[in-house]
C-alpha cells in the first residue's frame, strides 16, 4: 500500500518554566490516499499534538513527516502551515466572526480569479448544504451549523489531507449522532484523505476505515 502520509518516529516536547514535558515520543503513522483514519485515545494523550504537527503549528524534535513524498517536517526544516496543503477543522471551529460564511469558505482561496473563487464557494456551500446561510455570520448559526462551516472552508482550497481535531465534542448528542453521518457521507464524496483525532470510541467507529490507538 502506497502511503500518502507518512509520520516517521516522530518526537515532540514541549519547554516551559517548569522544565521540559514529552508530549509525543517516537511516534509513526501511514495514511493512504482516500483513507479516513481515526486515532482514539484519551485527553493528555498527544492527539491534537499531532495534528498541529502534521498542519506546521508545532517544531518537532525529531523524525520526519512527508506529505506525497515531500518532507513537511525533520527536525532541521519545517515547511510552513500555508505551503503544506492541509487542511485543519479546529475543535471550536475558529470560524472568523466578522466574516460571513461564504467569506470564511473563501479565505483561503485568495490565489484563484474571482469567478473560481466563487464558483469554488459556492461548490463547498453545496456541498455542506448551507447555501442559504452563506450570508449568515457564525453568531447566527447553530452548533452544526458552524461545524459544516468550518468543514467547507477547511475543504475549500482542496487539500491534500485533512485533519479533525475532536470535531463534534462541542455538540450535544443529537446533532452529534446526525452530523457523523453528514460527515461520513462528505469524505467520502470528496475522497479526501482524512486524519481525526477523538476520545469516543463510537465516533472513531463511525467514521474510521481504520483505528489508531494512542496513549
Amino acid at each position: 500500500m502506497n502511503s500518502l502520509l507518512n509520520v516517521e518516529q516522530l518526537s515532540l516536547s514541549y519547554t516551559s518554566k517548569a522544565g521540559t514535558v514529552s508530549v509525543l515520543k517516537h511516534y509513526s503513522l501511514k495514511l493512504a490516499a482516500g483513507e479516513t483514519v481515526c486515532i482514539l485515545g484519551p485527553s493528555g494523550c498527544g492527539k491534537s499534538s499531532l495534528l498541529r504537527a502534521i498542519a506546521g503549528f508545532e517544531i518537532i524534535d525529531a523524525g520526519t513527516i512527508t506529505l506525497n513524498g515531500s518532507v513537511l517536517s525533520s527536525a532541521t526544516q519545517t515547511l510552513g502551515p500555508e505551503h503544506r496543503r492541509v487542511g485543519f477543522m479546529f475543535q471550536d471551529y475558529a470560524l472568523f466572526p466578522h466574516l460571513d460564511v461564504a467569506e470564511n469558505i473563501g479565505f483561503g482561496l485568495t490565489k484563484l480569479s474571482r469567478q473560481a473563487r466563487q464558483a469554488q464557494i459556492q461548490s463547498m456551500l453545496e456541498l455542506v448544504d448551507l447555501v442559504a446561510y452563506a450570508k449568515r455570520f457564525p453568531h447566527e448559526l447553530s452548533g452544526g451549523q458552524q461545524q459544516r462551516a468550518a468543514l467547507a472552508r477547511a475543504l475549500a482550497p482542496k487539500p491534500e489531507i485533512l485533519l479533525l481535531d475532536e470535531p463534534f465534542s462541542n455538540l450535544d448528542a443529537d446533532t452529534r449522532e446526525r452530523l457523523i453521518i453528514e460527515l461520513r457521507i462528505i469524505l467520502k464524496r470528496t475522497g479526501v484523505t482524512t486524519l481525526m483525532v477523538t476520545h469516543s470510541h463510537s465516533e472513531a467507529l463511525a467514521l474510521g476505515d481504520r483505528i489508531e490507538r494512542m496513549g
